[in-house]
């Protein structure tokens, strides 16, 4: 490739383009800052300089002060920039944007969590270089069982492969059940193997307030760039942009640039994408389109496993296996909740100097322990019911009639009746708002099937136990 002005072609073809490519290059940079605003401009397509050309082939380089730019710039310059070019100098066929040799790379963290400086990309890249990942949450920390191995083994694969055959990866389950802790542990061991990679890891309701954020400073394009620019891109309880069409709109464009440009998206929601209500079916769709791995409520040898593995982080804890048992079997709601509970073991026995049993622990978490007790809630029996029969949660309440969903239904009114406090009318409104005669008629119906059929017993035993922990 050879300089324009200092070109070297055969004959004429190289001489005497330097005035007209720097003629045609100060046009084109004032119409780009009158069509994108002078702060859009300054920011990001202002530092770009002149670079080789060559005239045999028509290709033209512009050459940004970093990697980060150049990708930015390509991606959402490099069609309008190809255009300008032809239409002002038809010379220029083809538009190369390169980074600087020699020039920055990306700082190896970016994370949104305050107002980044519009002034210069630069200092975009390079805001926020404090570790932003909880080091107690890395995979190593993460105790594995049956309820939520495919999520950890799908997460540590895209964390560490060079390349992966899913993207994005999308986890989902009810709250307190490891999904934060994934994802920073995602997040840590990515930058591990990759200490230049670039990472943004955001909540959807943050993502949400910096895009309206950007739409109210004029820096949507700004805005883009942060986001799109990203190696692996974390967005944490995705739920929370339900109904809102303008930020999906941008979140669609978003996971479409990410997975197009093969970088890596790992989404978190409280439930699986065909139960999210008020999302945009595109959005559902991508969703689903790399792999959806759930979190299952814990069941008793996992929340044991857990509360040995935190109790061996708890230096000066003792804690005797009844008592583990007992915690294991008696806190079942959530895994937040019982690393809760075992600090305020662990703080009161060292203030009190009392050795831990069950009676103290009673003690100590009366309150959390009576909570647990009457914690068995409709959703609940719902969730269990549709992934012991393998239907989809939706279809709890749905209008379908056909077998192999109203059993199902049916059980789960049953065992709501058995379980949970409810009132048959409050019982048939969690179920797609049916009348109170239809909960009394699945109540029967199931109490019949059970004295008749040794499998629909085998089941319903076997569902209580599951959801009383």
């Amino acid at each position: 490739m050879q300089q324009a002005w200092t070109s070297q072609g055969e004959g004429d073809s190289g001489e005497g383009l330097a005035p007209p490519l720097i003629a045609a290059w100060d046009a084109i940079r004032a119409g780009l800052r009158r069509d994108c605003g002078a702060r859009t401009f300054d920011g990001w397509l202002k530092p770009a300089e002149l670079g080789a050309f060559d005239p045999d082939l028509g290709a033209l380089e512009l050459v940004m002060p970093s990697k980060f730019m150049a990708d930015w710039v390509r991606n959402h310059f490099g069609e309008r920039l190809q255009l300008a070019w032809k239409t002002t100098l038809p010379i220029v066929r083809e538009v190369r944007v390169v980074a600087c040799e020699g020039g920055p790379r990306p700082a190896p963290l970016l994370i949104l969590d305050e107002e980044p400086s519009p002034a210069h990309p630069s200092a975009v890249v390079s805001a926020h270089p404090r570790p932003n990942f909880d080091p107690r949450y890395s995979f190593a920390s993460f105790v594995i069982g049956k309820a939520n191995e495919v999520a950890a083994t799908a997460a540590r694969t895209l964390a560490e492969a060079d390349t992966v055959t899913f993207n994005p990866l999308f986890v989902h389950g009810g709250t307190g059940r490891g999904k934060t802790h994934l994802l920073h542990a995602i997040g840590q061991r990515f930058l591990e193997l990759r200490p230049d990679a670039l990472v943004v890891s955001m909540s959807a309701e943050k993502f949400m307030v910096e895009f309206v954020r950007a739409i109210r400073e004029n820096d949507t394009i700004g805005f883009k760039g942060r986001l799109r620019s990203a190696d692996l891109l974390l967005i944490d309880d995705v739920q929370f942009i339900a109904g809102k069409e303008s930020t999906q709109e941008e979140f669609f464009h978003t996971m479409n640039e990410i997975i197009g440009a093969g970088r890596r998206l790992v989404i978190t929601s409280d439930r699986a994408p065909q139960d999210l209500d008020g999302i945009a079916p595109r959005i559902l769709s991508r969703l689903s389109w790399g792999l959806v791995a759930d979190i299952n409520q814990a069941d008793l040898e996992l929340r044991y496993n857990i509360i040995v593995t935190k109790l061996a982080m708890l230096p000066g804890v003792s804690m005797p296996t009844d008592v583990v048992q007992f915690l294991a079997k008696r806190l079942t709601s959530s895994i937040r909740e019982l690393e809760g509970a075992l600090n305020r073991i662990a703080a009161y026995a060292m203030m009190t100097g009392r050795t831990i049993d069950i009676a103290f622990v009673e003690e100590v978490l009366a309150n959390v322990l009576r909570a647990n007790q009457r914690r068995i809630s409709i959703d609940e029996i719902q969730t269990q019911v549709a992934e012991h029969y393998r239907i989809r949660k939706a279809e709890m309440t749905s209008a379908r009639r056909s077998r192999e969903v109203a059993r199902p239904r049916q059980v789960a009114m049953y065992l709501s009746k058995q379980l949970t406090p409810k009132s048959l009318p409050d019982i048939g409104r969690r179920f797609g708002g049916r009348d109170h005669t239809t909960v009394i008629h699945a109540v029967r119906q199931i109490e019949k099937l059970r004295a008749m059929d040794p499998e629909i017993d085998a089941a319903i035993r076997l569902l209580t136990r599951q959801l009383e922990g």
